[in-house]
């Protein structure tokens, strides 16, 4: 039995045998080969349909300094905001109205969002909308603040775990970050009931095909309900601003593996794909993703929320231009749901 059958039918390697499959990552027959079973697996549990999330950037001010973020602490070059709670319900607003049922509200580990701060937005928003989910994005908190969060209404909760290898996530963040914290944030979001989202940057400084093998690992640990993964795109303001772009293609046939690791996950085809590949979002469709998430941000600030350079962030993956995205999911064979497109377990 090939490696990629043995993936196939037990949906789990070591990390030995992922190191060996990746190795081969390049072989036209085994990257078609996992992505016509990805396809199949994601048509088996969530059909032809694609979920749209509202996505709305909230704040760029974060007190981390992580090396490869263009809004990390010590960037002074970042022109910093911070939306009202009137402007992020006006975003829900624009959003529902277009047929969104989940609002993720994405920003930095910004201080001035106090727990209760954040517990008064979830539950104002779940009280106007009590038929959408909300999805936080807020980074590393204590198991109290995730409690509170949760008892009002939040639904999910992304957090990359970037890597799972401690030396690698070490040259990737400041000495105050730590892996450890990071992990225990997901097993908490996990215990406490949360459909749990991590993943990684494709191509990030210093990977190896054995980091990412212990990324792999990790995802069959914690089994979480979502998983991100995109291509390290470097920002013009770090220290990694010379380093070389993941590649798309090896992007691609990770959301395959991750795919028939995880049958029923929530994958997004991610906007640092679109950002690598004018067709990146309907490739990722076709490797097995099955969640986009167009911005429902403030125009103005669409742009202040770079991470990484050249974003898109005014075309056809904003929600104002969603019929255009229904067009381009239609050429892969898929369509657009504006339910809640909750996990499949």
């Amino acid at each position: 039995m090939t490696l990629a059958d043995k993936l196939i039918k037990e949906h789990t390697l070591t990390k030995e045998e992922y190191i060996e499959l990746l190795n081969h990552w390049g072989d036209p027959e085994l990257k078609e080969k996992l992505r016509m079973e990805a396809n199949r697996l994601r048509r088996q549990y969530y059909g032809d349909g694609i979920f749209v999330r509202g996505l709305i950037e909230f704040t760029n001010i974060c007190k981390n300094n992580c090396y490869y973020c263009g809004i990390r602490r010590e960037n002074a070059n970042v022109k910093r905001y911070r939306l009202t709670k009137e402007e992020i319900l006006e975003c829900c607003d624009y959003g529902y109205e277009l047929g969104f049922r989940t609002f993720v509200l994405q920003g930095g580990e910004d201080g001035y969002y106090t727990d209760e701060k954040v517990v008064d937005l979830v539950s104002t928003i779940k009280k106007k909308y009590p038929d959408c989910a909300v999805t936080l994005s807020i980074g590393e908190k204590t198991y109290e603040s995730y409690k509170a969060y949760r008892e009002v209404g939040a639904d999910r909760y992304l957090l990359r775990h970037e890597t799972a290898c401690e030396a690698h996530y070490n040259m990737l963040h400041p000495d105050n970050m730590k892996l450890s914290t990071r992990l225990q944030c997901l097993r908490n979001l996990k215990t406490l009931g949360y459909q749990t989202g991590a993943g990684f940057m494709v191509g990030s400084p210093n990977q190896t095909m054995s980091t990412i093998a212990d990324d792999l690992v990790f995802l069959q640990e914690l089994k979480p309900e979502m998983v991100g993964i995109g291509p390290f795109i470097p920002h013009h303001d770090t220290c990694f601003a010379n380093e070389p772009a993941g590649s798309v293609d090896f992007t691609l046939f990770l959301l395959s593996v991750i795919r028939i690791m995880l049958p029923k996950v929530l994958l997004p085809a991610t906007t640092a794909l679109g950002t690598m590949d004018e067709h990146g979002r309907e490739k990722g469709i076709l490797h097995g993703a099955n969640v986009i998430m167009p911005n429902l941000s403030p125009l103005k600030n669409r742009k202040q929320y770079e991470l990484y350079d050249n974003k898109i962030c005014t075309g056809e993956e904003a929600a104002d231009s969603i019929k255009s995205l229904e067009k381009r999911v239609a050429t892969v064979g898929c369509h657009i749901v504006y339910g809640r497109g909750d996990y499949a377990g």
